[in-house]
């Protein structure tokens, strides 16, 4: 008796809301603001790069703020089901949750700074600031409150997305999508009959650099809210197998396709891979996890495909592909794949009753719920971004001059020659 009280106390020290694992997960979490900083900035242009670590930087700096004062109480408050409500004083530091605050606020700022890359190379600063800020005021906190926050309406009734692939992908998917809508294609993306263009990024290193960066920090952005050893292990097996399962189906995809495996197309399937496991990588198995990985390896093909030759949307790093549609497949695969074998297995609707996903024998009940969180989650982060970006066209504009695209945003918005300064022509 006196062994397992010890157990639980060294547990309840590690994991939980207030353990040492949730700091560390957050902190992996955070990193991955690096990862999305060099793959952003390899896969563009290098007369671009500065503006892109700027703004990378700026989305976590300037979201902290807009946590701070309201997104905070919006998402963790438990004063309405909509949007929380001001309960909680974060300056209050005597009785504010430094866990909690802490820990949502790297995901805020993940959701943030996924947009940056769908509108790179020709938006702004000041426009990337003010949406960024907008994002992490309210954009984001409302819907996240919904299945994380302190009155979750979304998960009383059953919707399930542990570490977000509806609730930050998908919505910074969503975002980049109709942000690179608004803006229209970079000069030089299609040509005179509209056929599409590579341009190609600066730097595949840095890219490759990011890419790593974000799958050792995806161990905490999904295992960070893991109660137990079993549980964590399961989480780190699903978030390994996953990516990597469909980083080799897109490797040989693009093989067949086009006669040499493409590796700027393989560094976005290990991203697909691990934006998919996101929401259901604690509810699945290995056998889920790998079925996953195949279709989101092919998916992110799919939506390059898409958006560049179909819809003609300008998306230099794959963002939409990678976020918004796998995004999308993740959480719908929670309602295909949950199984009550995984460990701390504990989905259930309103009324306590357990449910399983349909490939476990446990109907359509899941996958709906599934579906109507889709829906909701997207309605909201649509509409909300769009009046933002209509408002920020008709005030101060949304894209720069052709003149300082053409030159670069490095110099034009900063001041700076290059981000390369020693390898400058001069």
């Amino acid at each position: 008796m006196e062994s397992n009280a010890i157990l639980e106390a060294v547990n309840s020290i590690i994991f939980g809301s207030h353990g040492v694992w949730f700091l560390i997960g957050a902190a992996l979490v955070y990193f991955m603001q690096a990862g999305f900083a060099m793959c952003e900035a390899g896969f563009t242009r290098a007369k671009n790069v500065g503006n892109i670590i700027m703004k990378n930087l700026m989305d976590f700096c300037l979201g902290t703020v807009a946590f701070i004062f309201v997104g905070y109480n919006i998402l963790c408050g438990d004063a309405s089901k909509f949007w929380g409500g001001f309960t909680m004083n974060p300056f209050d530091f005597g009785s504010m949750d430094c866990y909690s605050f802490v820990f949502n606020l790297v995901f805020c700022a993940t959701c943030a700074t996924i947009v940056s890359g769908a509108m790179a190379e020709r938006t702004k600063f000041l426009t990337y600031c003010i949406y960024s800020f907008v994002i992490s005021l309210f954009i984001y906190p409302i819907e996240a409150h919904w299945v994380w926050g302190g009155t979750a309406w979304l998960t009383d009734l059953g919707f399930t997305d542990f570490a977000g692939s509806a609730v930050i992908h998908m919505v910074g998917g969503v975002t980049g999508f109709i942000g690179a809508c608004f803006l229209g294609p970079r000069i030089g993306k299609y040509d005179k009959n509209g056929h599409a263009r590579p341009i190609l990024g600066h730097n595949i290193s840095i890219a490759a650099l990011g890419v790593f960066i974000l799958w050792f920090g995806w161990y905490g952005f999904n295992g960070a809210a893991c109660t137990s050893v079993a549980q964590l292990g399961s989480v780190f097996l699903t978030t390994t197998v996953a990516p990597a399962v469909a980083t080799v189906v897109c490797m040989l995809f693009t093989w067949l396709k086009y006669g040499k495996p493409d590796v700027s197309m393989c560094l976005n399937a290990s991203l697909a891979g691990l934006v998919a496991i996101t929401a259901p990588c604690d509810v699945t198995d290995c056998f889920g996890a790998i079925i996953i990985g195949i279709v989101a390896g092919l998916l992110v093909n799919f939506g390059v495909w898409l958006l560049d030759y179909k819809l003609h949307i300008d998306d230099p790093v794959g963002a939409v592909a990678v976020h918004f549609m796998n995004g999308i497949w993740g959480t719908i695969a929670v309602g295909l794949f949950a199984t009550p074998s995984a460990p701390g297995y504990s989905i259930a609707d309103k009324n306590g009753v357990e449910m399983v996903g349909l490939f476990y024998g446990g109907g359509f009940k899941l996958l709906g719920l599934q579906c109507l969180g889709i829906i909701t989650v997207v309605a909201w982060a649509a509409v909300t971004v769009t009046i933002t970006f209509l408002v920020i066209r008709a005030t101060i504009g949304l894209r720069v001059t052709k003149e300082e695209e053409i030159i670069g945003l490095d110099q034009t918005e900063h001041g700076m020659v290059s981000a390369y300064a020693d390898l400058a022509l001069v």
